[in-house]
C-alpha cells in the first residue's frame, strides 16, 4: 500500500481520464486481485440470499460500471455484501410462502419470489437515489455506534447459523435460535464428503491469513481463491458432477451436482439468466417492510463502509456521501432490473483494494470487467465450485462480523456500551433487524436518561457561539452531546468551521453527558478539520468523568476538582499575601482573624500563647495553587513563620473560579 510522505508535495490520484491512463497498471492489478476475492464471495452471497448464483455477479459488474461513473469515492468496491444476506433471504422466504399459498408449485414459487424481491430492490433503490439527491446522507449519523456494531455482529451470527449446515451438506430451515438448537443434530447427520470439503475450506479461511506471510509470493493469493484451488479438485475427486451414492460406517449418502454451483452450460449463457422484477409485488403491504429494511440497513452499511475507507485512504480523499448514495441507488436500480442483488460499498473488498495498491475508482471498474469476462467465458469451470466451499467462506465472514474480540473492544469502551451491544445482538436474533436495532437505540436512550440527560436534550442541542477573533470562535455545548442530537450538533460545527473557514474551540464543560458515539465522531471531525488546514480544539472534558479508560468512552459531568489553599500568618502579612495571591491567578480569597500558637511559640515559652493571626483561604485551579505554593516556599517561608496546607475539593460552579472573578462559592471536600 502506498504511503505518501509530507517531505515533498504529494500528487493526489484522481479518477478522471488522465488518472485512468496514468494509473492503469496499478488499478488493473488491484482490480484483478479484488476480482479473485469477489468471484467466490459474490456467488456465495447470492446463494445464501436465496437468489440465483449469478445475481451477485450481476450486482458487482453493474456496481463497478455505475459507481465508477457517478461516485467520487476513489477506493470503495461496490457489490453484494454479507450484511444484507439476512434481509434478502427473509424477503425471498416470505414471498415464497405467499406464492405457495396462492397455489404455485415449489419451483415456480421460488422464481416468483425472486422476481418479487427484485421489485423490492427497485423501490429501495429509488429511495436511496432520493435520499442522496435531497442530501439525506447525514441521517446515517443518527445511529449509535454500539447498536450498529451489535446489529452487524448479530448478522454475523445469523450467517454462521444459516451457512454452517450448507458446509455440512445438510438442509436446515428455521429462525436463528432454532438453528442454534439444531446444531448438534446437524453435525451428526452431515454428509461426510461434503463436510470434508466444507471443513477443509473453513480451515483454509482461518489459517491462511496467519500463514500467507511465510509462503512468499504464494502468500499473495487471496484465501477465497486458495479455497477454490483446493475445493474444486476435492469435488472432482468425489465426482460431484454425477449422481451416485456411497456407504460409510453402514450409512448411505447421496452425491450429485446439487452440491455444486448452478451455472449456465455454455459461453455467454449468463445473459440468458437475466430476470426482471415483478413490480406488482409492491401492491402487497408486507413488501414495504422489506423495502424499508433494504433501504435503511443497506444505506447505513454503505455509508459506514465508505467513511471507514476514507479514513484509511493513503491520500485522505473525502467521499461525498450524498453523491455516493446516488451512485449506489442508481446501481441498485439497474441491478434489480436485470436480476441482481442490492449493492453497497463493501468494506472487505475495499480494504483489499487499498492493500493491493489501487489509486483510483477505475480499480473498481477493472474488478467488474474481470468478473464479466470470467463468468461469460468460463461458466462450466465455475459450475465445478462446491457449495460447501462457498458456505465456508461465508461462515468465516460471519465469524469476523461477530469476532470475540469485538465484545472485548466494546467492553473496554464502557460497560454500558457492552449492554447496548449485547442487547442489540439478542434482540436481532429474537426478532428482526429493524426491531433489534430499535431496541438497541431505546436501551441507549434509557441509559442516557439514567445518566442525567434531560428528555428535552435527547434530540435538541443547546449551543452558544462566541467569536474569539477573526479566525476562531468558541462553541459552548450545554445539557448533552449524544448520538440522538448529533446531527444538528455536527451541522452547526461544520457550518462554522468547514464552511465559514474558522477554527473552532468546542467547550463541553457544561454538558452533562458526552456519549461514546459523539466522542468517536468528534475525533473523526478533528481529522476533517486538520485536512482542511483548520483546528477543532475540544476543551472542558477535564470536568467530566470517563466511564472507562478509553479515549472514546462516554464522559459524565462531575463536580470539578480544584484545590483549597489555607494560609495562617501574622496580621502584618495579610495585605502582601492577598495581593500576591491575586497576581498569581487567584480569582478571590476569604480572610478572617484567628488566634493560635505555632511550634516556635511553644518551644520558646512552654506555654501556648494566644497570638493574633490571619487565616486566608484560596480556592483555585491546581496550576494556580502550585504557583502560590512555589511563591510561599521561595519568598515567604525563609523569613516568616507561616503555616500553609493544600487540599483537593470539588466545586459546584467551576466557571466562577476563572481569573478576574471574586467570591468563594460552595464546595465539597473530598480529600486532605
Amino acid at each position: 500500500m502506498p504511503h505518501p510522505t509530507s517531505s515533498a508535495p504529494v500528487e493526489i490520484p484522481r479518477g478522471d481520464a488522465a488518472g485512468f491512463v496514468r494509473y492503469l497498471k496499478q488499478d488493473a492489478i488491484s482490480g484483478f486481485l479484488v476480482f479473485l476475492i469477489a468471484l467466490p464471495l459474490c456467488l456465495g452471497i447470492s446463494l445464501a440470499s436465496g437468489y440465483p448464483p449469478l445475481a451477485g455477479i450481476f450486482t458487482a459488474i453493474i456496481g463497478a460500471i455505475v459507481a465508477t461513473a457517478l461516485s467520487n469515492s476513489e477506493l470503495t468496491i461496490k457489490g453484494p455484501a454479507a450484511g444484507l444476506i439476512v434481509i434478502a433471504v427473509g424477503c425471498v422466504a416470505e414471498f415464497t410462502a405467499l406464492a405457495q399459498e396462492a397455489g404455485a408449485p415449489a419451483g415456480d414459487a421460488a422464481f416468483a419470489a425472486y422476481r418479487m424481491a427484485l421489485a423490492v430492490g427497485v423501490a429501495a433503490a429509488v429511495l436511496q437515489v432520493l435520499f442522496g439527491l435531497f442530501r439525506g446522507g447525514i441521517l446515517s449519523e443518527f445511529f449509535p455506534t454500539s447498536a450498529v456494531h451489535g446489529m452487524l455482529a448479530a448478522i454475523g451470527v445469523i450467517i454462521i447459523l444459516k451457512q454452517f449446515p450448507v458446509a455440512l451438506g445438510v438442509a436446515a430451515k428455521g429462525e436463528p435460535l432454532e438453528l442454534l438448537q439444531e446444531l448438534p443434530h446437524l453435525v451428526t447427520t452431515a454428509n461426510p464428503a461434503i463436510a470434508a470439503i466444507g471443513g477443509v475450506s473453513l480451515s483454509i479461511m482461518f489459517l491462511w491469513p496467519a500463514l500467507h506471510k511465510k509462503l512468499g509470493p504464494l502468500g499473495t493469493v487471496p484465501a477465497p481463491m486458495v479455497v477454490l484451488f483446493v475445493a474444486i479438485p476435492m469435488g472432482m475427486g468425489f465426482d460431484l458432477l454425477h449422481e451416485h451414492s456411497y456407504t460409510l460406517q453402514g450409512h448411505e449418502y447421496q452425491l450429485s451436482d446439487q452440491y455444486l454451483v448452478s451455472m449456465p452450460d455454455k459461453v455467454f449463457g449468463m445473459f440468458e439468466k437475466v430476470a426482471f422484477p415483478d413490480l406488482s409485488a409492491l401492491g402487497i403491504p408486507v413488501a414495504w417492510k422489506w423495502v424499508g429494511m433494504f433501504f435503511i440497513i443497506g444505506t447505513l452499511e454503505s455509508v459506514l463502509s465508505a467513511k471507514a475507507i476514507d479514513l484509511i485512504d493513503p491520500w485522505k480523499r473525502k467521499t461525498s456521501m450524498d453523491r455516493d448514495m446516488v451512485a449506489v441507488g442508481v446501481g441498485n436500480l439497474a441491478s434489480a432490473f436485470v436480476g441482481g442483488l442490492p449493492m453497497i460499498s463493501e468494506i472487505v473488498r475495499s480494504r483489499a483494494n487499498i492493500d493491493n495498491g489501487a489509486r483510483t475508482r477505475f480499480a473498481n471498474l477493472w474488478h467488474g470487467l474481470f468478473l464479466l469476462v470470467c463468468v461469460a467465458l468460463f461458466p462450466t469451470v465455475l459450475h465445478r465450485i462446491p457449495l460447501a466451499a462457498l458456505a465456508a467462506m461465508l461462515v468465516y465472514t460471519g465469524y469476523r462480523l461477530a469476532h470475540p474480540t469485538e465484545f472485548v473492544h466494546v467492553y473496554k469502551i464502557g460497560r454500558e456500551q457492552l449492554v447496548i451491544f449485547v442487547t442489540t445482538i439478542v434482540a436481532v436474533l429474537a426478532t428482526d433487524l429493524l426491531i433489534g436495532i430499535a431496541i438497541g437505540i431505546a436501551v441507549k436512550m434509557i441509559i442516557h436518561v439514567m445518566n442525567g440527560v434531560p428528555l428535552t436534550a435527547l434530540f435538541k442541542t443547546y449551543l452558544e457561539v462566541e467569536p474569539r477573533d477573526e479566525r476562531t470562535c468558541v462553541v459552548r455545548a450545554r445539557q448533552s452531546a449524544v448520538f440522538s442530537n448529533w446531527i444538528p450538533f455536527r451541522r452547526q460545527i461544520e457550518d462554522l468551521g468547514l464552511v465559514q473557514r474558522q477554527n473552532i474551540v468546542l467547550d463541553l464543560s457544561n454538558s452533562k453527558l458526552v456519549d461514546h458515539t459523539v466522542m468517536e465522531k468528534l475525533h473523526r471531525m478533528q481529522a476533517d478539520f486538520e485536512q482542511e488546514g483548520l483546528t477543532l480544539e475540544i476543551v472542558g472534558l477535564d470536568t467530566h468523568l470517563p466511564v472507562a479508560n478509553h479515549e472514546h468512552s462516554a464522559r459524565r459531568l462531575r463536580l470539578a476538582q480544584f484545590q483549597r489553599l489555607t494560609v495562617v500568618a501574622d496580621e502584618g502579612l495579610e495585605e502582601m499575601l492577598e495581593e500576591r495571591f491575586v497576581s498569581l491567578g487567584a480569582s478571590g480569597y476569604t480572610a478572617f482573624p484567628c488566634h493560635g500558637a505555632g511550634r516556635h511559640d511553644l518551644d520558646a515559652s512552654g506555654v501556648p500563647a494566644r497570638r493574633p493571626r490571619m487565616r486566608i483561604e484560596v480556592i483555585s485551579r491546581p496550576d494556580v495553587s502550585e504557583q502560590i505554593v512555589a511563591y510561599l516556599r521561595e519568598e515567604v517561608f525563609p523569613d516568616h513563620h507561616v503555616t500553609a496546607c493544600v487540599e483537593t475539593v470539588e466545586v459546584i460552579r467551576p466557571e466562577h473560579f476563572a481569573a478576574g472573578r471574586s467570591g468563594m462559592l460552595d464546595f465539597q471536600k473530598t480529600s486532605h
